[in-house]
């Protein structure tokens, strides 16, 4: 090798290391980039050194340049297409190699020829199997560029691209770091409890302040097709109104999360449509991505972000945003569990304390006066005997009546509370009892044995009040009562031919044998499609209960 030689080889070997040590100390993609190009252009025999980006959408951006034209300034943009060095390494992600600039096209090819170039070589930027961007170097003279400047400018390259790679690890930990700190603060609000309308708006703010957009929102899918904005976060102005409220339909992202249930992405809202549309336009909202809540298998909503740059949203932007809608749906899921379990203890309430007061009546207006106007006989059937009136006994044969019925009545009300067959004999004789006083015909299998005390009253009370709907309202000929247990679970089932049409809302006998069942951790369905009867199922865990009662001890 020539002394020559070998001083261009030191040159070059030095001019490595320079870029290698900025590289090992991390500096910032700006200064390295610019480190590159002016390596490049005072090491080989080019006029000038441009480093570009590819972006999406078939366009590129000088990052760095040295002895460039202003066309090629950093910061310029420009299209890809047609005869020149960066669509060629772009198409083929291979170098690429241009000896005369007069037949070059596309816009990067005009304005090169234009601004004087005659030869030039691109080198492409692959980071982790993925093409990044090209290095070019040319020249305006005349000669064409040295056979091995390629391999030379591949040298530059790879060390571009370990920086890229280097910087985009150190972006994605960061990007980790500063995600799952947001994610625990909304963590910490779920298990506090605090308030939807609190937790909506703190987790559209950290999704807006975590992710590169203009605006976050939260929307609540509701019956009638419409939409409700129920958190927002972005720049005044450049938001959804808080608490407004807009139909669905057309092409937006509201409507594509409603109709599939999945993540949706729209690129370019100039072309979408529906109510929505019009104002995500005025907020200047060129892409947006939204993704489902799912509460317990049903679609509760959408969160949605929105950018109003050209460049869309990353590819990532799904994923992150259902790492806060999972933490979204827990919280109303247990929203929703809080106010449904107040409003079951409310019922449970309600129905206990009418349940009092329909005794201390039922107590006051029947065996209660009864029994009071006995004792007034029985005293005045005392009088007549001391004074030897012969209607004494006519008196005690009156209070004796009163006393017998006063029996009866106290009878009566006993079973309405738990009959006397169930507490000796378990859920069969309490279920033969219930059916022998119902007007139309009931066949009965009931195959258990005794069960705890907690379950069979429930059990009793869901085939006495399902018994009462089908006597007072089914219009049905007969009805079928089964009850078995089947892995630990009674299954109790009442099912008429009756019109059917059932209703089991609040403030409803079905509805309270809900709260009941509920009220042991059961499942209650009513099935009662209009002119198809009903059936009414109950599903009573036991392995849970206490043990059941020895009869013998009853």
């Amino acid at each position: 090798m020539s002394g020559e030689a070998l001083d261009v080889l030191g040159k070059e070997q030095a001019a490595l290391r320079r870029v290698a040590t900025l590289v090992a100390r991390g500096v910032c993609q700006e200064e390295l980039f610019m480190a590159v190009t002016e390596e490049i252009g005072r090491l080989l025999p080019v006029d000038f050194a441009i480093l570009g980006r590819f972006d999406r959408g078939g366009t590129g951006t000088v990052v760095a340049a040295w002895g460039s034209p202003d066309r090629f300034g950093v910061g310029s943009r420009w299209e890809l297409g047609g005869e020149n060095l960066a669509t060629a390494v772009f198409d083929t992600g291979r170098p690429a190699r241009k000896d005369g600039y007069a037949e070059a096209s596309g816009q990067i090819g005009v304005d090169a020829r234009e601004s004087g170039f005659r030869s030039g070589v691109g080198t492409p930027i692959t980071v982790e199997g993925r093409l990044w961007g090209v290095v070019v170097a040319g020249s305006r003279r005349e000669h064409s560029l040295p056979d091995d400047i390629e391999a030379r400018l591949g040298s530059f390259t790879e060390l571009v691209a370990m920086a890229v790679a280097n910087a985009e690890t150190r972006a994605r930990l960061a990007r980790l770091a500063e995600q799952q700190a947001a994610l625990r603060r909304v963590a910490t609000l779920v298990a506090r409890g605090v308030s939807p309308e609190e937790l909506f708006a703190a987790v559209v703010e950290e999704v807006g302040q975590l992710l590169p957009v203009d605006l976050a929102n939260m929307c609540r899918y509701e019956p009638d097709r419409t939409q409700t904005f129920v958190a927002t976060w972005g720049r005044p102005g450049k938001r959804f109104p808080l608490g407004s409220r807009w139909p669905l339909g057309g092409k937006n992202l509201g409507t594509i999360v409603f109709e599939t249930g999945r993540p949706a992405r729209i690129e370019n809202y100039a072309d979408a449509t529906g109510p929505v549309s019009a104002v995500a336009r005025e907020v200047d909202l060129r892409s947006a991505v939204g993704t489902p809540i799912i509460v317990e298998g049903h679609l509760w909503g959408m969160m949605g972000v929105g950018s109003s740059q050209e460049e869309p949203l990353p590819p990532d932007t799904e994923a992150r945003l259902a790492s806060f809608t999972d933490l979204v749906v827990t919280a109303i899921a247990n929203a929703e569990s809080r106010t449904a379990l107040a409003a079951s203890r409310a019922r449970i309430v309600a129905a206990a304390d009418e349940s009092r007061r329909r005794i201390e009546r039922d107590l006051h207006d029947g065996a209660q006066q009864r029994l009071v106007h006995a004792v007034i006989v029985l005293k005045l059937a005392a009088r007549a005997a001391s004074s030897g009136d012969p209607s004494a006994g006519e008196l005690v044969a009156e209070a004796l009546r009163h006393t017998e019925q006063a029996n009866s009545e106290l009878r009566e009300l006993a079973h309405g509370i738990l009959p006397a067959a169930l507490t000796r004999s378990g859920l069969r004789a309490g279920v033969a009892a219930l059916v022998s006083r119902v007007s139309l015909p009931v066949r009965v299998d009931v195959s258990v044995e005794r069960l705890p005390e907690a379950v069979e009253a429930t059990a009793y009370f869901v085939v006495s009040e399902a018994l009462t709907n089908v006597v007072k309202h089914a219009r049905a000929a007969q009805a079928h009562v089964t009850a078995q247990v089947e892995s630990g679970v009674l299954r109790v089932e009442v099912r008429d031919d009756g019109i059917g049409g059932a209703q089991g809302g609040d403030g409803t006998g079905l509805g309270g044998l809900a709260d009941r069942v509920s009220a042991l951790e059961g499942r209650f369905v009513l099935d009662s499609p209009p002119g198809g009867g009903t059936c009414v199922s109950a599903f009573l865990p036991i392995s849970d209960q206490s043990e059941p009662l020895d009869s013998s001890r009853r």
